[in-house]
């Protein structure tokens, strides 16, 4: 009996041994150990990419609270890449449709996405 439990324990042992240095190893063995994942230079770019795509923005949304035919309280703008969406909610469908006019007019908008929702006041 104790021999049996001995060589359970043994096992265990090697089991464990063998799983710990199984994941001690690196995903990527092969690639350079040298190679950064980031350079400065595309975090750079990455960081006006995001600068720019927010002041697109900035400006749609200064352009649709210009606009006194469009109800703004419920409208957020998002911008990728010069691609505008619009989302949230107009009470009426000629806003809707206004919103899109206006943020298409915005220099350094590429495309207008409207997934304005219509709800009227007080729902």
């Amino acid at each position: 009996m104790k021999a049996i439990h001995a060589v359970r324990l043994v096992g265990t042992a090697l089991l464990i041994s063998g799983s710990i240095h199984a994941y001690a190893q690196a995903s990527n063995a092969n690639a350079p150990a040298s190679a950064p994942t980031t350079t400065p230079e595309a975090r750079s770019h990455y960081k006006s990419m995001k600068a720019a795509n927010r002041a697109l923005q900035r400006q749609v949304r200064n352009a649709l609270v210009k606009d006194r035919n469009i109800s703004t309280a419920n409208i957020t703008v998002r911008a990728r890449d010069g691609a505008v969406t619009l989302q949230g909610s107009v009470p009426l469908q000629a806003q809707s449709d206004r919103a899109t006019e206006v943020a298409k007019g915005v220099p350094g908008v590429v495309s207008v996405k409207n997934a304005l929702s219509i709800r009227p006041v007080g729902t």
